[in-house]
């Protein structure tokens, strides 16, 4: 195996496992968030912002694994 088939798969792994974590995170936040509206309607003004906040920190979380994934492809 080259080298460049190596970080072909290093890529591949790097963003296929680091993706996993962050979309297992937002499918959690999104249904306790809708678990909460759904118990308690009128606070959905609270928690709807709240939750857009912490889809947006976990999907910051599987951007940095795309970043690492590109910085061992091309480095």
């Amino acid at each position: 195996m080259d080298i460049e088939s190596a970080k072909i798969i290093g890529m591949a792994l790097v963003v296929g496992l680091g993706v996993i974590g962050p979309g297992i995170g937002i499918g959690i936040v999104v249904s306790k968030a809708l678990e909460a509206i759904g118990r308690n309607p009128e606070a959905a003004g609270k928690i709807q912002p709240l939750m857009f906040v912490g889809i947006a920190f976990t999907e910051a979380l599987a951007i940095f694994a795309l970043v690492i994934g590109f910085i061992l492809k091309y480095t």
